[in-house]
Order: C-alpha cells, then structure tokens, then sequence
C-alpha cells in the first residue's frame, strides 16, 4: 500500500492556489466505477484551507500522486498506526478486485 498522509494535512495540489485540508482517506465514489460493481476510491478528500467544510460542493477528492507540497503534516501516534494496517489489507484487496475486472488480463490464467 503507498503512504498516506494523516488526516488533518494540508496539502496543496499541482497547478492549484488553494490549499486543502486532508477530512478523509481512501474515499469511494459510488457514482464512479474502475469496473462493473467496483467504485473509484481516491487516496483522500479535502477541504479548503482556513474555511474547513462549507457544503457538500466544497470537499474534493484526490490521490496522493495530485499532491504538489505537504505543507503541514497531520498528527500521528499509535492509534493511526494500527488503523493503516487494517486500511492496507483493505487496499490491497481492492487492488486485487480491480486487477481481476481487467478485461486486459482476462484469459492469461493470472488472479492478479
């Protein structure tokens, strides 16, 4: 699984001027499909920076490679630590999903 930054971040993305405040990690977007019955999951979702949540039109989605600067880095402990090593065996299951809905890779006898 990449490394995900805490929530509480605040990040800034490539060719944006308004940072955003990591709310959430590996978000699903129901509307959104990588393949039939699989929803797109983004790596986070944010807010504006200093504003917070205003509505549901104000949070965004993004992954990790969208980051352009850390600009702060969110708090980390234990708790956090335990909490990524369930979200790793989460992640890498839906991985797997998505690699096996790979119309490419259908009929090479491969699970992955």
């Amino acid at each position: 699984m990449k490394t995900l930054i805490p929530a509480g971040s605040i990040v800034l993305l490539k060719n944006a001027v308004k940072r955003l405040m990591i709310i959430g990690i590996l978000q699903q977007k129901q509307s959104e499909q990588v393949a039939e019955g699989i929803p797109a999951v983004y790596d986070y979702i944010g807010v504006p920076y200093p504003e917070g949540y205003i509505g549901p039109d104000s949070a965004f989605l993004f992954n990790h490679e969208d980051i352009q600067e850390i600009v702060f880095t969110g708090f980390e402990d234990d708790e956090r630590k335990g909490f990524l090593e369930i979200l790793a065996t989460v992640y890498d299951s839906a991985e797997q999903a998505i690699e096996a809905h790979d119309p490419e890779k259908e009929g090479d006898g491969s699970l992955l």
